[in-house]
């Protein structure tokens, strides 16, 4: 199984629109430039979430996108089943031909991984991953504030 560019980048895409849109919709442009994905890539992606109901799009000045959903009932395996990324890791597709007209012997093996890997998937929320970053925000934060509080303590002399 491999996960391509597309679904990386869509769930990217999705994680700054749903760290930014309590300030009003959110510009492809800004999302584009903030995580160094090609505009018209993000039209694309856009489209297809838009088109499975994950995003909304407003139109005018101000305008961009914002989420459909809450993001809580927005998971990961949503994201990238919207953009048509597979998640197969079997050699046929799932169609049980891997050799020509018959099952190879380990297709069991990687169904049941693509079940594993959805299943994990499914269960990791846009919500999760907005609580993992602001805590990992938080922690930089913390860190960088320390640093510049011991550099300005002058040094202790005996």
């Amino acid at each position: 199984m491999r996960l391509t560019t597309k679904g990386r980048f869509a769930v990217t895409a999705m994680l700054d629109l749903a760290l930014r849109e309590a300030a009003g919709p959110v510009t492809l442009a800004g999302i584009s430039e903030r995580q160094r994905i090609s505009l018209s890539y993000l039209e694309q992606l856009f489209g297809k979430l838009r088109r499975n109901q994950l995003v909304d799009s407003v139109r005018g000045p101000g305008g961009g996108y914002c989420l459909a959903r809450p993001v809580d009932q927005i998971s990961v395996a949503h994201i990238i089943m919207a953009v048509d990324e597979p998640l197969d890791a079997t050699q046929c597709g799932g169609k049980e031909n891997c050799l020509e007209d018959k099952r190879c012997m380990t297709h069991d093996l990687w169904a049941d991984l693509n079940r594993t890997i959805y299943d994990y998937l499914a269960g990791v929320t846009l919500a999760q991953l907005i609580e993992k970053q602001q805590a990992k925000c938080n922690s930089e934060a913390a860190v960088l504030h320390d640093r510049r509080k011991s550099a300005q303590e002058p040094e202790a002399r005996f």
